[in-house]
């Protein structure tokens, strides 16, 4: 039988094995992989297949006998674009994928909210679990679509309710080891570069944590504070490194006022901060000493050897694939709280000398 032979319709498996001589069965396991079988017959049932035209299983009929649609849904606030600038959600990504690969299922990357409207959304893309990255602000109504839904969810660093399994990070305790490690060096005077204080924040000085929904930015800000209870923060508009020079220019500004540390919520404005102390002519560590928080690969930092905090971020991702692969069996997903591991630099040191030190 001949592709020919076959008119328009698909050839199937059956047809592959007929032409090849084997079981249908045998000609199975050739493209599933599951069952060893010899070079021979694997030559011979992909001759078969070729000449057929067949290039394997139609996935959508493997989605019907699983009664799954082999898609999971990952929800982002920020537009995707420029979520994959940030390290950390691309390491996260990688985590993800490699640990919802083994259920046949794919990534589907969604906003909180389809600005078009007619793209895919939380209402009408077809999934099986849904991973959402924070839970602040438009992030709460996406929790609440999914639960209508009665998907299986997952939250990475947001606290979406007992209900839900959370993979974080000991963020308070981290940030509070770094201004730990300053406090010991000797700082007194300390501001915080702090990440989005909620969703659609313009950059700006934190007068207080009322007005922030996002539980990562909260967290990292209370463990700062728990060390110096009068540190000021500014919040940046995204963890990237143009908005750690802008917060940067604005805390170096006053001289009479200038930190001699300053706590940043992610390298990435930690590397931006760095860059308006050169900008000023301070020097790193000997004027101003800089933290971080993430342990990525910052380019361009060099000769600088960041003092931050190492999250594992990949674990993370992995973590939340392993929960939607749980639930997905009908099985229990705890929650998961990583440990970030401190990082000592050459971005920190004693604060120099001169009555601005005592403050």
């Amino acid at each position: 039988m001949t592709r020919q032979d076959a008119g328009i319709r698909r050839a199937t498996i059956s047809d592959v094995a007929r032409e090849a001589g084997v079981s249908p069965s045998t000609a199975s396991v050739v493209f599933s992989g599951k069952t060893p079988v010899s070079d021979a017959t694997r030559r011979r049932v992909l001759e078969a297949a070729a000449s057929l035209g067949y290039t394997g299983p139609d996935p959508r009929a493997a989605s019907l006998r699983r009664g799954r649609s082999g898609i999971v849904g990952v929800v982002f606030e920020e537009h995707l674009g420029t979520a994959f600038l940030d390290p950390v959600k691309t390491l996260m990504m990688d985590g993800l994928a490699d640990a919802v690969t083994p259920l046949g299922a794919g990534l589907l990357l969604l906003r909180d909210h389809e600005p078009t409207g007619s793209g895919p959304s939380l209402t009408t893309a077809p999934l099986d679990a849904a991973v959402l990255i924070g839970c602040s602000g438009l992030l709460r109504e996406s929790l609440e679509t999914v639960k209508a839904r009665g998907i299986p969810v997952v939250v990475i660093e947001g606290d979406a309710g007992g209900d839900v399994p959370r993979i974080g990070l000991d963020n308070r305790e981290a940030q509070r080891q770094a201004a730990s490690h300053l406090r010991a060096l000797g700082h007194r005077r300390v501001a915080v570069v702090a990440l989005p204080a909620r969703a659609g924040w313009q950059r700006g000085w934190l007068h207080d944590d009322t007005g922030i929904s996002v539980d990562v930015t909260r967290e990292r800000l209370a463990g700062a504070l728990d060390v110096f209870p009068e540190a000021a923060a500014y919040a940046a508009g995204g963890s990237f490194i143009d908005e750690g020079l802008a917060a940067g220019r604005e805390i170096f500004a006053d001289p009479g006022r200038r930190p001699t540390a300053v706590i940043a919520q992610s390298d990435l404005l930690a590397a931006g901060v760095i860059r308006a102390a050169e900008e000023m002519g301070l020097r790193v560590p000997d004027d101003v000493s800089v933290t971080g928080f993430d342990g990525i690969v910052v380019d361009g930092l060099a000769p600088y050897d960041l003092t931050t905090l190492v999250q594992p971020a990949t674990d993370k991702g992995r973590a939340a694939g392993a929960a939607v692969a749980a639930m997905l069996e009908g099985a229990p997903a705890a929650s998961i709280r990583f440990t970030c591991t401190f990082h000592e630099g050459n971005t920190t040191g004693p604060p120099p000398a001169g009555p601005e030190t005592d403050g």
